[in-house]
């Protein structure tokens, strides 16, 4: 079918580029694996949500090298300033493990994005502050992971520490948990504020994916110095053209988005996005 033969050779031509949208109307799912390597799988599956779903896993060349993405940049290379706290690059994290996707611990953005976050630095480095970001961009296979940790009632592991006060069989009904993340379109972050040049963050209120209410940025059991100190967050960001998300007091989203519709997967590393 004419149809069939034109979806593959949009999707051979998506996977070289390592940049991959998918229309409304395309099929379920493009399985494109010869096109990109070893290792190189893509699948696109344009009709398994309200907007295209993009899996861009590891697309390489024939020497096996990972193809560079146009548009995104390591935060560092914008602003070394800002302090880097990746958790899911670590253990220190609610599954309790290095997640998915995370081959280095640094922060991936849309340039937009890195660009507004080194206006906001700025203004705080004039009154003795810097960002610390937790997590930017967020391949699509992270929040499968979290997905399936989720579903996984038997471990426990992390609960007093991250979800006291919810049942795990919650999480996702609840929606702290979810099947989509806005990260994975490579222009939302998570962040807090530290003081220098000790780097100790400010008093939020709850730690960082803490899942319960009291992280709702506007939680009426917050006040005194940590409702002034989510303010100062959300008023510098927010200057900058980032809107936060009111269950997270940490989650912010760069608007106009670049990529609005579309949720890649490539892995976090440097070396996706240097030239």
């Amino acid at each position: 079918m004419r149809w069939v033969a034109a979806v593959r050779v949009v999707a051979a031509v998506l996977v070289a580029r390592a940049v991959l949208v998918v229309p409304a109307d395309a099929i379920g799912a493009v399985h494109a694996a010869g096109a990109a390597g070893p290792g190189g799988t893509v699948h696109a599956a344009g009709a398994s949500g309200p907007v295209g779903a993009v899996h861009a896993a590891g697309a390489s060349g024939a020497s096996g090298s990972v193809a560079r993405l146009a548009g995104f940049v390591a935060l560092r290379d914008i602003d070394p300033s800002v302090v880097e706290d990746i958790r899911y690059a670590g253990a220190r994290n609610f599954t309790g493990a290095v997640v998915d996707g995370y081959e280095e611990p640094v922060c991936l953005l849309a340039r937009p994005a890195a660009e507004a976050l080194r206006r906001a630095q700025r203004e705080l480095l004039r009154s003795g502050y810097s960002l610390k970001v937790f997590d930017c961009y967020r391949p699509q296979r992270a929040v499968d992971r979290f997905v399936r940790w989720a579903g996984d009632a038997a471990d426990q592991s992390t609960k007093a520490e991250f979800h006291p006060g919810v049942d795990k069989s919650r999480l996702i009904p609840e929606g702290y948990i979810a099947a989509r993340s806005g990260h994975s379109r490579g222009s939302t972050v998570d962040v807090t504020v530290v003081r220098l040049p000790a780097r100790r963050e400010l008093d939020m209120g709850t730690a960082f994916d803490f899942f319960d209410s009291l992280s709702h940025t506007d939680d009426p059991r917050v006040s005194g110095t940590v409702r002034e100190n989510r303010g100062m967050l959300k008023g510098v960001l927010g200057a900058q053209g980032f809107v936060n998300l009111p269950e997270e007091w940490w989650h912010f989203t760069y608007r106009p988005e670049p990529h609005p519709d579309t949720y890649f997967d490539f892995p976090v590393a440097v070396a996706t996005v240097r030239p």
